[in-house]
């Protein structure tokens, strides 16, 4: 496959092998290509399903967002093809699962761990700012980890082109930032919102806003009064109180300077992101596959009803 190229594909270029994670509308799937026997995670989405919840427009965005960017920790997207009833979306296949997988089993992240992913996802987001992209669905769960153990954000169905601001209430709730819930305008300050609340729960094992009613937790995201728990340094707590702040202009990474402000974090004066940036510093976890780890391995993802 060579990406950007009008090549037509078709689901006949593919062999389908296992369900790598579903969702509301499809699922993903590791395929093999008949051409060059290379695996790839194709996304399926069922026509139907995606008209029925209004999502048409975030899979078309999804799909121009992927194409006009390039960047170490974004999966890539090859192409797109669509036959009478799914749309067919053909991405990277990362072997190493979901970071919310390797949160789950640990409970927490040591804080060395968390600045690690912290980091390589700050430098993700710098990178989609400067495109005047607002990713707006950052949390463990849509951060995968490469056979290396460095990160590869996906899923970019709620990312949006915002030169200004937007209005659109999306995302995951337990991560909103107080001004989308509010639905008075918001921009890429936004992502930094969630990105507090992505070093949080790594460190704390939940997130500080977690409510089983969701009303309540948006209730409580406005509040914003945060119970740090103790094993929190002073320097991670300061860095969290200047991310998680209901007032938008003080919010770290609002000003011109944008994410180079967060970096220059003491939390962060520990980690060389000149060498993050060129994968050249060892990730803390090395994802574990099956003896001889072949190319096809999906022993770090959950199995699922075919």
């Amino acid at each position: 496959l060579q990406r950007r190229q009008s090549t037509v594909i078709e689901l006949s270029d593919f062999q389908l092998l296992r369900t790598l994670g579903t969702g509301s509308f499809g699922r993903v799937r590791l395929c093999r290509s008949i051409h060059n026997n290379r695996y790839y995670a194709v996304k399926i989405m069922n026509k139907a399903e995606l008209f029925y919840l209004k999502q048409m427009r975030h899979t078309n965005s999804e799909r121009q967002t992927l194409m006009q960017i390039v960047h170490p920790f974004i999966v890539n997207l090859w192409g797109t093809f669509q036959d009478t009833n799914y749309l067919y979306m053909v991405m990277d296949f990362i072997p190493g699962g979901e970071l919310f997988s390797m949160l789950k089993s640990k409970n927490c992240l040591k804080p060395h761990e968390a600045k690690f992913y912290a980091a390589e996802t700050l430098l993700t987001l710098g990178y989609l700012h400067s495109c005047n992209i607002v990713y707006r669905d950052l949390k463990p769960e849509n951060i995968l980890l490469d056979r290396e153990g460095h990160i590869k954000l996906t899923d970019f169905g709620f990312a949006k082109r915002v030169p200004d601001r937007t209005y659109t209430i999306c995302g995951t709730a337990d991560y909103l930032a107080p001004e989308v819930i509010r639905s008075n305008g918001y921009n890429k300050t936004a992502d930094y919102w969630a990105f507090g609340i992505f070093i949080f729960e790594m460190m704390a094992g939940y997130t500080p806003f977690q409510d089983e009613d969701t009303l309540r937790g948006y209730e409580k995201i406005l509040r914003c009064n945060i119970k740090y728990p103790l094993q929190f340094d002073k320097q991670v707590r300061d860095l969290l109180m200047r991310l998680l702040t209901t007032n938008i202009s003080s919010r770290l990474g609002s000003r011109a300077r944008g994410c180079l402000d967060i970096m220059e974090h003491p939390w962060f004066a520990t980690v060389d992101f000149e060498l993050l940036a060129h994968r050249k510093i060892q990730p803390p976890y090395i994802p574990k596959f099956k003896e001889g780890g072949k190319e096809d391995d999906t022993s770090c993802y959950d199995v699922y009803d075919e």
